[in-house]
């Protein structure tokens, strides 16, 4: 099967700069292996999304040039299937409905977290008999759609970190239906990276986490999941995330400072990944032929805006009068 990855942002803020890099490491990937470049708007938090801010993504990506091979598509979209495949998984005893209410789950939290431990869902609605979760369903209790977690270890071998694994014991059975129907983050994502048939997912360390949760679920669909690779944060000048107390939060907020795209595409793509050797100033077409997990570092990357005007420096130093 041919490369197909996809970058997938939430348009509850701009293209900042740590989505426009994990943008660019995909978009070098597929151009690098002969593959298919998807935008996929995640726009599940209808609350936070705006219209205004789907193009200011687009536009960002505009910018520094990423037209993609297929989309924008839209999870909301999807939802039908998001639905259908937690319905699989119920159907098939990889998943159950829980009827414990809001009220007790939240005071069990609080009671253990108080004490000092991590909580965990204690399974209550598990040994349930089926014939009276679908009485119970069927006579308007409220519920929601829960993946039960097996025992064991969850394990992959992660395109930048090497060997990775959770064990399962850590991970609560989570929930893959609210009670009001709508699917959540995990399973969403997941059903949508299936229908485009995604063979890699290429994203920040933060999603780190979630990556065993939603191996399980394709081992539930009885789905081989794709090749996972995690890259590193980016971090400001005080060696902590980077955030909008570091400077622009919107690459296009570069665009309106004088930056060149060329100059911000070139440093996104040195920030946290070497080619193997000195280059700094690299053309679109050296990175793509450079470009590999090998070189992508595991701790977390420097944003630097001097080097970034240096660099801009060079780039505009290359200009004519005219189109200076």
């Amino acid at each position: 099967m041919s490369v197909r990855v996809r970058f997938a942002p939430s348009p509850t803020g701009f293209l900042h700069v740590g989505g426009a890099r994990t943008a660019i490491f995909n978009w070098l990937y597929a151009k690098r292996r002969g593959g298919v470049f998807v935008l996929r708007i995640e726009d599940t938090d209808v609350l936070r999304s705006s219209d205004d801010l789907v193009r200011a993504i687009l536009d960002g990506m505009a910018w520094l040039g990423m037209t993609p091979d297929e989309g924008p598509f839209y999870q909301t979209e999807n939802r039908a299937q998001h639905v259908a495949d937690a319905l699989r998984l119920l159907s098939t005893g990889k998943a159950y409905r829980c009827f414990c209410d809001v009220a007790t789950l939240t005071a069990e939290r609080e009671a253990t977290e108080k004490a000092g431990g991590g909580y965990v869902y204690p399974r209550r609605c598990l040994a349930i008999p089926r014939a009276e979760s679908d009485a119970r369903a069927a006579a308007g209790a409220p519920f929601v759609v829960r993946l039960q977690i097996p025992s064991g270890v969850t394990a992959w071998d992660d395109g930048v970190h090497g060997p990775t694994s959770f064990p399962n014991e850590v991970i609560e059975d989570l929930i893959l239906l609210r009670s009001d129907g709508t699917p959540t983050y995990n399973l969403s994502v997941v059903s949508d990276d299936i229908a485009m048939d995604i063979t890699h997912v290429i994203r920040g360390d933060d999603h780190l986490s979630n990556t065993p949760k939603q191996i399980l679920i394709y081992n539930g669909l009885g789905l081989t999941p794709p090749d996972f690779n995690h890259l590193p944060l980016i971090l400001g000048s005080d060696k902590k995330r980077l955030s909008k107390r570091h400077g622009a939060t919107s690459v296009l907020d570069y665009r309106e400072a004088g930056f060149l795209a060329e100059a911000l595409f070139n440093f996104l793509a040195l920030l946290g990944w070497n080619p193997g050797d000195e280059r700094q100033k690299m053309s679109r077409n050296e990175l793509i032929e450079a470009f590999d997990f090998d070189g992508v570092g595991r701790s977390g990357a420097v944003f630097d805006p001097a080097k970034l005007e240096w660099l801009n420096g060079l780039y505009v130093a290359e200009l004519s009068r005219d189109d200076f």
